[in-house]
């Protein structure tokens, strides 16, 4: 007898066909980043794959499909690294530095640099594509870390505040330094001294900004002290 805390263990013929799976996605996330969105087709994918283009089907209904499958494994990987180093219990500064480093060293990868560059590249003629990226890894991290500061809010570390609004400033602070140097061409890939310079500076400013008001406030048309 099974308890709602006992894991379910997948049988064999699911446990193969998740590993079937795997094997197309990471075939498809290679195809599609070297390819682009499209000239990347599912005959091509079924080739890579060796097998027939009716068995990709049988897992994934169109192209999009599969391309939507491929950004949420990524995603969901990187997030579930996210959502341990985000520790309730941590000290706040040095879990913001280090979700600002992880981030940082994520969107600066190579994988994450070839699929931004695919979404610009072919997000207005294929808008499903920027649709699809951003529900599934910005919008997603973006909440991850709204959550995470709603918490700091509601312990007294920070403010409160949108918490929303407060993970876009902290990641748009944090992406503001060498991934913008990487977009322009002025660097292929930073150090790691630099990925953790531009999350300390990211957190400093963050912390600045998002500090707990002192002292009474007064209204708007009050006299100067």
């Amino acid at each position: 007898m099974t308890t709602p805390d006992t894991p379910v263990i997948p049988s064999r013929r699911e446990a193969r066909r998740q590993d079937r799976r795997d094997a197309i996605l990471t075939v498809a996330q290679t195809y599609f980043l070297e390819h682009g969105f499209a000239d990347t087709t599912m005959s091509g994918i079924a080739a890579e794959l060796g097998g027939s283009k009716g068995t990709l089907w049988n897992y994934f209904p169109s192209k999009e499909a599969l391309f939507a499958a491929v950004v949420e494994r990524a995603a969901k990987a990187y997030q579930g690294r996210l959502s341990q180093i985000l520790d309730p219990d941590g000290a706040l500064e040095p879990t913001l530095q280090s979700a600002c480093r992880s981030l940082i060293e994520k969107i600066t990868s190579p994988d994450a640099s070839a699929l931004h560059r695919l979404i610009v590249a072919q997000g207005r003629r294929f808008p499903d594509l920027s649709r699809i990226f951003f529900d599934l890894a910005p919008q997603n991290t973006r909440l991850l870390l709204a959550d995470f500061l709603h918490g700091a809010m509601t312990r007294g570390q920070l403010r409160m505040a949108d918490p929303i609004d407060a993970a876009r400033a902290l990641m748009s602070l944090s992406m503001s330094g060498c991934h913008q140097q990487m977009l322009i061409g002025r660097i292929d890939r930073p150090a790691p001294n630099e990925i953790a310079a531009d999350a300390a500076f990211a957190v400093d400013i963050f912390l600045r900004a998002y500090a707990l008001l002192s002292g009474p406030s007064l209204p708007p048309d009050a006299p100067p002290i």
